[in-house]
């Protein structure tokens, strides 16, 4: 027996699809990197590519827009933190040009689209309970 649940509105946001693919994408990248990597790139990587979809997922429950436009600038600020990680992992040859290349493109459409829903957040003055007031 199937078991049907919600789907929460953050879930059908493409900038989260998005985010989600990624961090999958990166997650899958790391276990190609060295062992000794554990400890630093990786445990670095991981936590900064995965907070993107995380944070918007938990700034979306947040009532007012300036609430849930701090946790899309969060998971901006992780967006560019993985890039970080990206440079440093291209500059050990961890991975080649056309790999870094690809990550970069992606997460450069992520963060354009994190800046633009961001842009919409801090532009929404009602918050929750003004909206229960009407």
């Amino acid at each position: 027996m199937e078991k049907s649940f919600f789907t929460y509105r953050f879930e059908k946001l493409e900038v989260y699809q998005l985010a989600r693919r990624y961090r999958v994408e990166i997650k899958k990248l790391c276990l190609t990197f060295p062992a000794d990597e554990k400890f630093e790139l990786i445990s670095q990587i991981r936590p900064s590519s995965s907070s993107i979809a995380t944070n918007l997922a938990e700034g979306s429950g947040r009532s007012t827009g300036n609430d849930q436009a701090y946790f899309s600038n969060i998971a901006y600020s992780s967006a560019l933190e993985t890039i970080d990680h990206l440079i440093y992992a291209f500059d050990m040859e961890y991975i080649s040009m056309e790999v870094y290349s690809d990550l970069r493109v992606k997460l450069d459409e992520i963060i354009n689209k994190l800046n633009s829903i961001y842009k919409y957040q801090i532009n929404r003055s009602e918050s929750l309970k003004d909206k229960l007031k009407k």
